[in-house]
């Protein structure tokens, strides 16, 4: 899952509201002193309220540290949620994934914690209503989503407040702020670049004309990578880098950091008829775009700040972003690359869990040791880059925690040298970037006998990701429809989870992309699921104080042959239809499962998993790890 996903602007992200309210913060505590510092440059600003939401402009999921002033300003570390600052409080709104952690993080800060469970906006209308009649509410625009600033701006005027979304408001409050990253730009090369830069740039063009623009402008760091072929390091676990990109019919311009740009990619870009040009100069060529010129943009994959700085003479269409769709949809070359990716994981898997194992009751393990063991196994695998998000590795209570992390202040112990000293289940969400694909992959192993409670809690998720994970649907289903088929064990039990079934993942790009989404979120036609496409599924159940299961595996849609579309029973015998082939090559605990739960064909169907794991990951194994893979994948 890669930390739990809920799209942005569709995400049930909140609000009514249950407050909790933190003690006074102590003089001391480097959150006051930071507050008090902001509050009296709003002072001098004459805004009454300051909104610093988890955002950059280019609207990254994981941020560089120079727009995490959220984080800074709160203390509260994790990736979704928005800061409300006014003269005479301060609170961070965000949703139940984050909310022990929040608790946990705002104590003593004097930053309150609102726990929202409805849409956001509204929530914050009420807190800032309880602050004053009137007032001007300052956020920076360059950062904040079009579409939510829309929503914002109708949502305050009814209750006498404005927004003042000019300038940032931090600039002059934050002196410790991070500059922004230097990491250098880097080509995707062939092999694994199968589709070349030139040809990119043709499609989109051809997709351009059809819609009519003459411009096009990129914002969304993933979109720009991809359309490139060129990776970065400026944001963690995600290969990309800081840019912007106006595509017009003739030539397109690149807008980065000029010091990152190795002279040998300067070069391949021109002769791509790429010109590039220093990255702060991206809002004056929005600004001088030539009068009666047709300028495309994403309304979801920009800022309000760079909608308003279009001119008025220029007409603008807004629709999602031609790459955006492109990029979902993998070609077989990529397909087959990512295939040997996962070979390579499951391979480094399977490396750890053997020492795993053998270390318990004989070396200290702990959470950390967890990450750390995992990590490097990875990293001895041919194309590996990086970790694709923060491991998460939690052992029993820990694993209800959908966003947790260890930290060298706070981790649980699984084992001492002097012997096994827990017994529970630790739930494993980890992946890794390599040249050939994106993983993510989530597992829960029996640490001792797992008790009969637990068995059935983890036979339940299991039940859904199989049952999603056999679908056959239409091309064209919109993805949230196939939600419920992974909820439906639970749900059959009363049970539920509360974060998405499934996010897009990218190709040596972000863990998180769109445009589909298997969750509860509210359709829209973008969502639709076409050949290519690789998506999560990733079922939990969360038992607070006691243990979590997650259960999950990456999937690609393929198209069904014909004759299976009309020999199979009970198939529809209309239109073409897709299947998820599961890509994440890893073993489940038999140990944790309740087998009277299992109907034959769900025992076949992990007894044929288990057989592919095997035949795919065992060959690039020896000794004890390969030992390991034969004994997890016994059929039952």
């Amino acid at each position: 899952m890669g930390t739990l996903f809920v799209p942005l602007l569709a995400m049930p992200f909140a609000g009514h509201l249950a407050v909790s309210s933190t003690s006074s913060s102590p003089a001391s505590h480097p959150v006051a002193s930071r507050l008090q510092a902001l509050r009296a440059h709003a002072a001098q600003q004459g805004w009454q309220a300051l909104l610093i939401p988890s955002s950059d402009p280019h609207l990254s999921e994981y941020l560089p540290a120079h727009w995490q002033g959220r984080e800074w300003f709160s203390g509260f570390t994790g990736s979704s949620g928005t800061l409300l600052v006014s003269a005479q409080r301060a609170a961070v709104f965000t949703d139940s994934r984050y909310w022990e952690q929040a608790e946990a993080e705002l104590a003593g800060t004097g930053v309150d914690l609102v726990k929202l469970d409805g849409p956001a906006i509204p929530a914050y209308i009420d807190w800032l209503r309880k602050e004053a009649a009137s007032g001007q509410l300052a956020v920076d625009g360059a950062v904040m989503g079009l579409a939510q600033a829309k929503q914002l701006q109708d949502a305050l005027a009814p209750a006498g407040w404005t927004l003042a979304a000019q300038q940032d408001p931090l600039q002059g409050a934050w002196p410790e702020r991070a500059a922004l990253p230097q990491a250098p730009v880097f080509e995707h090369a062939a092999p694994y670049a199968a589709t070349s830069r030139a040809e990119k740039l043709a499609t989109l063009r051809q997709a351009m004309q059809d819609k009519g623009a003459t411009h096009h402008w990129i914002a969304t760091l993933d979109d720009l990578a991809w359309l490139l072929n060129l990776r970065g390091a400026d944001v963690d676990y995600n290969p990309v880098f800081l840019g912007h990109a106006l595509i017009a019919l003739d030539r397109a311009t690149l807008f980065v950091g000029l010091n990152k740009v190795p002279d040998a990619v300067r070069t391949a870009l021109l002769q791509d008829g790429v010109d590039v040009v220093e990255y702060d100069q991206a809002m004056a060529h929005v600004k001088a775009l030539p009068a009666q010129s047709t300028l495309l943009i994403d309304p979801k994959r920009i800022t309000w700040g760079l909608r308003e700085a279009v001119p008025a003479s220029v007409k603008v269409i807004e629709s999602i972003n031609p790459t955006t769709l492109a990029k979902s949809r993998k070609t077989g070359a990529e397909a087959a690359f990512i295939r040997q990716a996962m070979e390579q994981d499951g391979a480094a898997m399977a490396s750890f869990y053997a020492w795993f194992e053998q270390a318990l009751g004989h070396e200290q393990v702990s959470e950390l040791t967890v990450d750390e063991h995992l990590s490097a196994e990875r990293a001895k695998r041919p194309g590996y880059v990086s970790l694709s998000f923060p491991t998460i590795a939690g052992f029993n209570a820990n694993g209800a925690l959908p966003h947790y992390r260890a930290t060298a202040e706070s981790f649980a112990v699984i084992s001492t040298p002097q012997g096994l000293t827990a017994q529970g289940l630790l739930l494993i969400d980890s992946g890794a970037q390599y040249l050939g694909g994106t993983t993510d992959i989530t597992r829960v192993w029996a640490i001792g006998e797992p008790t009969a409670e637990q068995k059935r809690d983890f036979t339940l998720v299991l039940k859904g990701t199989m049952a999603l994970s056999r679908m056959k649907f239409p091309v064209g289903t919109l993805s949230p429809m196939l939600d419920a088929v992974a909820r439906a064990p639970l749900w059959e039990h009363g049970l539920d989870f509360g974060h998405g079934t499934g996010h897009g993942v990218g190709y040596f790009l972000n863990v998180h992309e769109g445009p589909q989404s298997i969750s509860k979120a509210m359709p829209d036609p973008n969502m639709a699921m076409q050949p290519g496409m690789i998506t999560s599924i990733e079922p939990g159940l969360y038992r607070p104080k006691q243990w979590g299961i997650r259960i999950e595996n990456l999937v690609l849609n393929v198209a069904v042959p014909p004759v299976l579309q009309h020999a199979e029973p009970g198939t529809p015998e209309h239109g073409d239809y897709l299947a998820f082939e599961t890509l994440s090559l890893c073993p489940i605990d038999t140990r944790c499962i309740d087998m009277g739960l299992l109907r034959a064909d769900e025992k076949a169907w992990l007894n044929a998993y288990h057989a592919d794991v095997l035949r795919r990951v065992g060959p690039l194994l020896q000794g004890d790890a390969l030992n390991w893979l034969q004994t997890r994948t016994q059929a039952i």
